[in-house]
This record gives C-alpha cells, sequence and structure tokens, in this order.
C-alpha cells in the first residue's frame, strides 16, 4: 500500500482504543508496533516488586540501571509482549495496582528520559506505529503522521471495566472512573512532557466509531502520507 516508510504518532487519553488502533494499523502495513504504554507499565511493575521509594532519585536511577526491556513477538495473541529482564510481564501490567501507579512513575524525568530514548531508537528506521502520551510531541515530534485520539469519559469508563472485568470480576465502575480522572489529571499536568496534542496532529474521536470505521478513516489518512 505505501510506497515509503513513516512513523505514526498515536497519543491521547486512557482507554480511548490507541493501542488497538496501532496494532490494526501495523498490521494492515507491515509496520513495527511499539506500546510505549507498556514500557512504563513494566517500570512501574519492577518499581512495585522493589519497593523503589519515588521520591529518592538516587534509588530510582539504580533502578533504572537495572532494568531492560525488550519485546517478544508472541504467536498465539499476534502480537507483542513486553519482557521485563528476560520475564514476560504482560500478564502482570495490566493489573489496577499497576494502573494506579503507572501516571505517578512515567512523570519522573529519570523514567522519561530512560523510556524515550530506547524509543527513539526503536524508531530510527520507520516503519513504526507507536501509541502513548507524549509521542507526536516528546518521542518523534517530527513524524509524519500524528493522531491524537479521544473520547467521552463514560464511553471510555465502560470500554476498560469490560476490559477488566473479565479478569477481575469484583472491580467497580467507580473504581475505574476514579483511576481514569486521576490517570488524566497526572498525565496532563506533569512537569515532563504532559499529555498534550502536538499542533499538526489530527484528533480522532472514536465515540461513535467502530473499531473498522475507525480503521478504515485512518489508513486513508497514511495513503495520503505516503504517496
Amino acid at each position: 500500500m505505501a510506497t515509503k516508510r513513516i512513523i505514526i504518532a498515536i497519543d491521547g487519553y486512557s482507554s480511548c482504543g490507541k493501542s488497538t488502533l496501532a496494532r490494526e494499523l501495523a498490521v494492515q502495513l507491515g509496520y513495527n508496533y511499539i506500546d510505549s504504554g507498556a514500557m512504563y507499565r513494566a517500570i512501574t511493575l519492577y518499581f512495585l516488586r522493589n519497593s523503589v521509594d519515588l521520591t529518592d532519585h538516587a534509588a530510582v536511577r539504580a533502578a533504572i540501571a537495572d532494568i531492560n526491556l525488550s519485546f517478544v513477538f508472541n504467536e498465539h495473541r499476534q502480537a507483542s509482549d513486553i519482557y521485563l529482564n528476560d520475564e514476560n510481564a504482560e500478564p502482570y501490567i495490566r493489573d489496577m495496582i499497576v494502573s494506579e501507579k503507572v501516571s505517578e512513575v512515567a512523570a519522573i524525568k529519570e523514567v522519561r528520559t530512560f523510556a524515550v530514548a530506547q524509543q527513539q531508537r526503536m524508531g530510527h528506521d520507520k516503519g513504526i506505529v507507536m501509541d502513548g502520551r507524549d509521542i507526536g510531541t516528546a518521542v518523534f515530534p517530527h513524524a509524519e503522521l500524528k493522531l491524537f485520539m479521544t473520547a467521552d469519559p463514560e464511553v471510555r469508563v465502560m470500554r476498560r471495566f469490560k476490559e477488566l472485568y473479565a479478569t477481575n470480576p469484583a472491580i467497580t465502575i467507580d473504581e475505574i472512573r476514579h483511576n481514569l480522572e486521576l490517570r488524566d489529571y497526572i498525565d496532563s499536568t506533569r512537569d515532563e512532557s504532559p499529555l498534550r496534542r502536538a499542533d499538526d496532529a489530527v484528533i480522532v474521536d472514536n465515540s461513535n466509531l467502530t473499531r473498522a470505521e475507525q480503521l478504515t478513516i485512518v489508513l486513508e489518512m497514511v495513503k495520503d502520507r505516503t504517496k
């Protein structure tokens, strides 16, 4: 389809379907998909397991020095799993305990510097789709296609509830709503690379779009930028 390989940067709020769209685009285009959120979640998991004091910069730097992140394609899921120090961390990074801390961890300067450097290295040869909070503004400010995804807050709450209920039937909608509101606030107000729309990013509000409709719309944007 494409005559040249580009970088597609997808930013936006939690539970707006960023990862779903990014994975589908990568499959359609034959691109690599990098889930930057999984990277921050894996770092958060390591910090939680090792009781790292987030206010102690020396402890944070020491912890980061012991972290190795990589992505390995999972044939069963037809998607890449994130590995934390050679352990498949995918089954653990979506737990609520990680969700409650990930925005706080991601706001730490040393953490973002570490993650952004790895992300930029992964996109060196282009042909990549990456989603997160600061991909179009900090990681790849010169990406050929930038998307900023959003959806009605209650739509986002129900999406996350359906996602988590399958593995945690005790979860409540109020817990989900509080978690999303807190993450939105932290992500948007942090000092380091806050969540914001890049000036040249296209807004995609998928409150009333199906996955197929959304994918079709964005593929047309990719076609336009790869002529």
